[in-house]
C-alpha cells in the first residue's frame, strides 16, 4: 500500500484520467493521499512577447479547475500545476513530496513516439520511487 500517489495529467490524455485514479485508490493506503498534477511547458521568450496576459485568460487556473473536476471533490485528491518540461519536473515534484508511487499512462507505442519520446518512458528512467504504467 502506498500513503502518497502522484498521477500526471497531461491535457490530452484526459480520458485516462479516471483509469489512474481507480487505479491508485486500488494501491492508496487507508488515510493516504492522491495528488493529480500538471505540468505545463513555459512559452519560449519569442512567443511571449505576442501573447497579452489577462488574469482570465491565465491558462493554470483554467487547468487546475480541470483537474478539480476529473477529483469530483474527494478528500483523497489534491491537485497541483506547475510549469516547467514534464519529464523533469514530475519526477522532482514526486522526490520533493516524498512520493511513494506515480501512476502515469501510455498511448500505444507508435512511430511518432519513438522520434519524439514520450513523458511517460522518461519518467520511468528518472523516478526515485516505483511507476506504475497504465495503457
Amino acid at each position: 500500500m502506498h500513503k502518497t500517489i502522484l498521477i500526471p495529467v497531461a491535457l490530452d490524455h484526459a480520458p485516462l484520467v479516471q483509469r489512474k485514479i481507480d487505479a491508485a485508490r486500488e494501491m492508496l493506503a487507508p488515510g493516504g493521499k492522491i495528488t493529480l498534477l500538471t505540468v505545463l511547458e513555459q512559452i519560449g521568450g519569442f512567443v511571449a512577447e505576442f501573447v497579452t496576459v489577462k488574469p482570465e485568460n491565465h491558462l493554470s487556473a483554467r487547468v487546475l479547475e480541470k483537474l478539480r473536476e476529473a477529483a469530483d471533490g474527494a478528500d483523497d485528491i489534491d491537485c497541483k500545476v506547475i510549469s516547467g518540461k514534464p519529464g523533469v519536473q514530475i519526477t522532482k515534484y514526486a522526490r520533493d513530496a516524498g512520493v511513494d508511487l506515480i501512476v502515469v499512462g501510455s498511448h500505444s507505442p507508435g512511430q511518432e513516439d519513438y522520434h519524439l519520446g514520450s513523458t511517460a518512458s522518461r519518467v520511468v528512467r528518472r523516478a526515485h520511487c516505483s511507476v506504475l504504467v497504465l495503457r
